[in-house]
């Protein structure tokens, strides 16, 4: 018997759902057998699948919560270990908000949104506090809450 996609190859397998021969390069493992590529239905998973109305829908959200945040946490010490304390809960809370606003769909694009959210946050802090934006707390603080906000979306 041949392979029906390379006939040069000669197979023993079938596919087990239309019984079409198929040679150990075609086949897909699946949960419940071996299939060939047009049975399997490889496709991925619908909380990956996102389009540009989600990214909007993720900027919007993500850049409300990180300015809103980002103002709260000027108005707060803004030093030493408070400030990465601080940092750590506002990532999350602002990838929880980019979560929320696109129905908890996950991905790397959200991954990057949020992220760049939490830097309009720290940038915001800064100001409002008036601290300087490259110490080297602060920017651990933003490290981490970069981390915290993206392990969210991962």
């Amino acid at each position: 018997m041949r392979c029906a996609t390379h006939p040069d190859v000669e197979t023993e397998l079938r596919c087990g759902r239309c019984g079409k021969p198929i040679c150990p390069r075609c086949l897909v493992y699946t949960p419940v057998g071996v299939r060939c590529r047009d049975c399997a239905r490889l496709r991925r998973l619908p909380v990956y699948e996102i389009n540009v109305c989600y990214y909007l829908r993720a900027a919007g959200g993500g850049f409300a919560a990180g300015i809103a945040l980002g103002f709260a946490w000027g108005l707060m010490p803004f030093f030493g270990y408070f400030a990465i304390l601080v940092a750590i809960i506002l990532g999350g809370l602002v990838g929880e908000a980019v979560s929320w606003s696109v129905n908890r769909k996950r991905g790397r694009g959200l991954q990057v949104v949020a992220a760049c959210a939490v830097v309009v946050a720290y940038v915001v802090a800064a100001t409002v506090h008036g601290a300087p934006v490259l110490s080297v707390y602060g920017l651990l603080a933003l490290v981490l809450g970069m981390f915290s906000a993206t392990s969210r979306l991962a």
